[in-house]
């Protein structure tokens, strides 16, 4: 008897002596949690701090930002299981297929708490802090039975932009009157990254290197439960699972029941202290690329917690109701569900497993959805396949080519419609039989399912129209063999002293070509006119580097020219003469000299934000290409004189740009600038003197004519708002692929249209991209939003002296994900204007 008092007694004593030495979120910042921001540094050194103390805490480095702030991963679990984390990791991903054997028998979950993807949602930081310590000083029973991995911070960027910019506003003790400054974020905010990215719209697109590099690190593990910590208004309750409508239809009955149960016992606790909450409301599970829905597609039970409070809050804010919400409050809440979702994952782990497992299998074994197979031509532009394929390779989704030519029932994603289609042996075939496959289903099905049309975010996203390729659905499952290599080598094997060097133009990459040679000086042309030459066909665009021009580099010319080639994998085609067989000669007024155009970007105050990010990362990350990020409110005193080309975001011009600024502008323009104007951009230039572009005007729906179709009730308000609604769909552009803007591509485009402001065909000048169609070919767009949408201008072009001004009404840079778009606009950039 006294064996049996004394043991548990000095395990208690242990456990207590144990805990002691962990250091406490106080003890180690200097202050309660709570009273003030804690900037990433200090977080990334307390999560250390008690990795350090602790045998239940072990913290990885996964990253950097493009600031350089680290990212970082903390795993919370027992000694033992700390002991074989390995093991539970590699079981787990042999339960989805992604590993080949037999698990140890270690039946460990895993929840993933991933913290402030959106920067100026700070208190989720906070409460990462304070789950920690929980976990390690107050629930340690439970984990023995799971592995609790913490992200404390998505976008340390983005966060301690807002929080160096609040702690720098706030005096001794916190203001709480909305009107205060310290309630009241500066142009771009905290919210997004470094190059004002959304990263919770980045999951699936993995544009950014914080998504590209957490990505990689949650496939190596495959958690069975994620929650993305996020705050909205600050007058709003705590949102919590489970989501609203639609659930995209890949999400089994399991993960929308688990949901519900841990929503229930958040309740629970919510319920206990009188803290007011909804669920099953505005958050949908539709969009892949959300860190609630990409995880559940990765077989997860996905879910977005929302706290009141965001970016306005601050330390303490008056609500609208009259009390202090603190963020002692918001970081209370967030980490009482994140404990409660702990604690339901711990009490159905063995069920949690059995399905997480099931999720994989069933896919392997059946498929998913309608379509078996789906199939990418090889005859597909081999730079834009190559990016799709290394897409594919970094989602863990698995893929084949064809052994053999065969005819099978499909869609063709060229013309929209099923039928019988023919595979040639080679092309790529990507099966939704695979553990990925119902990934695979959610970006490649032609048009999602949507149960409900009242969803937040975009409704078409699939990967043939993003990337620009031909391909089909197919109905049959089709096996496929080895790949083979696109091309067997990149590089050109060049003459001594070529008349000229000929490169392709059809893809991002050779416009990143052109911008590398132009800043190194070197003279380039291109043809606007297909041509012949040694029996070879080129087509309008192609880039024609002579040597007459480029004297002045002397012996260094050709080994820049193949340098440069080589090093985007770009193939030459060294010619003797310029003397072409049909076509234009190279010294034709058709061939057309490019000058290496210095670019301004409308930043700041006013202006989208996300957009203005998108327009830099193209620049900056993607095409190589320098660019100047001007303040909006410093356009009155720009010197307009010193750009070639001035790209003109979405955002608020009246008050910069009055009639005598805009005439400035216009005549930059007809001294030859170039002006882009990106999607709502055109809002504003619209109906203005000298601008061709015109509002189109909306037609009358059909029941306007009726009295009594006016006297809808209040509560189908929002539903009757959806006729006019375009969230985010594809339709097909007709392209008039003998304009400069859209060299490198067909007779149509499938354009991602995020709005449903729609303009008339230019009277003056060239509708290069018009929709004929009201029809979305994927993706919800309402009646009224159809109507309208029919018969516009997607991309324009309007000459206006020596310059021009280029219309893209829709943005084929939005979210970095359209790929098919990144050269259109390369063309406005370098063609166009030139």
């Amino acid at each position: 008897m006294i064996r049996l008092t004394i043991l548990p007694l000095l395990a208690f004593l242990l456990t207590c002596s144990l805990y002691a030495q962990i250091t406490s979120p106080a003890q180690y910042l200097g202050y309660e949690l709570g009273e003030q921001w804690t900037p990433h540094h200090k977080v990334t050194g307390y999560f250390q701090q008690v990795a350090e103390e602790s045998n239940l805490v072990s913290v990885q480095s996964y990253g950097t930002t493009y600031e350089g702030r680290e990212l970082m991963l903390a795993f919370v679990t027992s000694q033992a299981n700390q002991a074989k984390l390995e093991t539970i990791r590699t079981d787990n991903l042999k339960r989805t297929g992604f590993l080949e054997g037999e698990t140890s028998g270690e039946n460990i979950p895993l929840v993933w708490l991933s913290y402030n993807v959106h920067g100026n949602e700070a208190s989720a930081t906070e409460a990462a802090i304070n789950t920690l310590h929980q976990l390690v000083a107050e629930r340690s029973t439970w984990l023995d039975h799971v592995v609790v991995i913490l992200d404390p911070t998505l976008n340390p960027d983005g966060r301690d932009r807002y929080v160096n910019w609040n702690r720098s506003v706030t005096g001794a003790q916190p203001n709480v009157h909305p009107e205060s400054r310290e309630h009241n974020e500066p142009w771009p905010g905290g919210r997004v990254n470094h190059y004002y990215f959304d990263l919770n719209r980045d999951w699936a697109w993995q544009t950014q290197t914080e998504s590209q590099q957490r990505v990689q690190e949650y496939l190596n593990w495959m958690p069975h439960v994620h929650v993305d910590f996020h705050e909205q208004g600050y007058n709003s309750p705590y949102y919590f699972a489970p989501a609203a409508e639609p659930f995209h239809t890949v999400i089994t009955e399991w993960q929308r029941e688990f949901q519900t149960i841990i929503g229930r016992n958040n309740a629970r606790y919510f319920d206990e202290e009188g803290w007011l909450y909804f669920t099953r409301e505005v958050f949908d599970l539709f969009y892949p690329s959300y860190g609630d829905t990409w995880p559940t597609f990765n077989g997860a039970i996905g879910m977005t917690y929302e706290q009141a409070g965001h970016s306005r809050a601050g330390l303490g804010i008056i609500t609208s109701e009259g009390d202090t919400l603190t963020l002692n409050d918001r970081l209370t809440h967030h980490t009482t569900t994140g404990l409660s979702t702990v604690e339901m994952t711990v009490q159905n782990r063995e069920r949690v497993l059995e399905e997480f497992e099931a999720y994989f299998q069933n896919t392997i074994q059946d498929g998913s959805g309608n379509y078996a197979t789906y199939v990418v031509k090889r005859s597909n532009n081999p730079d834009k396949v190559a990016r799709l394929l290394r897409y594919l390779v970094d989602q863990n989704i698995t893929f084949s080519a064809a052994t053999s030519s065969s005819q099978q029932n499909g869609f063709d994603y060229s013309t929209g419609r099923e039928g019988r289609v023919r595979i040639e042996e080679g092309d790529y075939l990507i099966s939704t039989h695979q553990p990925q496959g119902n990934l695979v289903r959610v970006l490649f099905e032609p048009d999602p399912e949507l149960v409900d049309s009242l969803t937040y975010d975009i409704t078409a996203w699939e990967a043939h129209y993003a990337y620009g390729l031909e391909g089909y659905a197919l109905t049959s499952k089709l096996e496929g063999g080895a790949i083979e290599p696109l091309s067997e080598e990149y590089g050109t094997e060049l003459g001594q002293r070529p008349y000229a060097y000929l490169a392709k133009w059809n893809a991002i990459e050779d416009a990143q070509f052109l911008g590398q040679l132009l800043q190194q000086k070197v003279k380039v042309r291109y043809a606007e006119r297909a041509f012949t030459m040694n029996g070879k066909a080129y087509d309008a665009g192609t880039l024609i580097i002579t040597r007459t021009g480029n004297e002045q580099m002397g012996a260094r010319f050709d080994e820049v020219v193949k340098l440069t080639a080589d090093l985007f994998n770009r193939t030459l085609d060294a010619v003797e003469t310029g003397f072409v067989d049909t076509g234009k000669d190279f010294g034709s007024s058709y061939v057309r000299y490019i000058k290496a155009p210095k670019v301004a970007l409308i930043a700041g105050e006013g202006t989208s934000g996300n957009m203005v990010g998108h327009v830099w990362h193209y620049f900056d990350q993607q095409l190589g290409y320098p660019v100047t990020l001007v303040n909006r409110d410093d356009l009155s005193y720009f010197p307009w004189q010193n750009y070639d080309v001035v790209v003109m975001p979405s955002g608020s011009y009246s008050s910069v740009l009055g009639k005598s600024a805009l005439d400035d502008v216009k005549s930059w323009i007809r001294d030859g600038g170039t002006l882009i104007a990106l999607e709502g951009a055109n809002r504003f230039l619209a109906g203005k003197d000298g601008f061709s572009l015109k509002r189109k005007s909306a037609d009358r729906g059909e029941d306007e004519d009726d009295p009594e179709a006016r006297l809808r009730t209040y509560e189908a308000s929002d539903r009757e708002s959806m006729r006019n609604l375009n969230a985010g769909s594809i339709y097909q552009v007709k392209l008039d692929k003998t304009h400069p803007l859209a060299f490198g591509y067909g007779d149509s485009y499938f354009s991602l249209k995020l709005g449903s402001t729609a303009y008339e065909y230019l009277e003056n000048g060239w509708n290069v991209g018009a929709t004929t169609s009201g029809t979305p070919r994927s993706g919800f767009v309402g009646s009224a939003a159809q109507d309208r949408i029919e018969h516009s201008l997607s991309f324009g072009v309007q000459n206006l002296g020596a310059g021009e001004v280029i219309y893209l009404v829709d943005n084929p840079l939005f979210r970095g994900f359209w790929h098919n778009g990144k050269l259109l606009v390369a063309n406005a950039l370098f063609f166009v204007g030139n």
